[in-house]
């Protein structure tokens, strides 16, 4: 796990893992890029629409939380 979170992209992990974190990475980064390509790649990596939809969901959930909790200014802890 800590492979992952250092540098996905060099993680031991499947190539349709790292396909769909540099999914979750760009949807994260420049939303406003997503383009029907990128949901297609996922698809023929192996991915189910509602796989997708669940990727999608998730990431746009941690998104949030992130925010709202970064803009009251909430210290995590270690």
């Amino acid at each position: 796990m800590n492979e992952i979170a250092k540098d996905f992209a060099k993680a031991n992990i499947s190539k349709e893992e790292k396909l769909m974190l540099f999914y979750a990475q760009k949807l994260t980064k420049e939303p406003y890029s997503i383009k029907e390509r990128d949901v297609e790649g996922l698809r023929k990596a192996g991915f189910s629409d509602r796989d997708i939809f669940d990727i999608n969901q998730v990431v746009a959930y941690f998104n949030y939380v992130n925010r709202i909790a970064d803009g009251l200014g909430v210290v995590l802890e270690d």
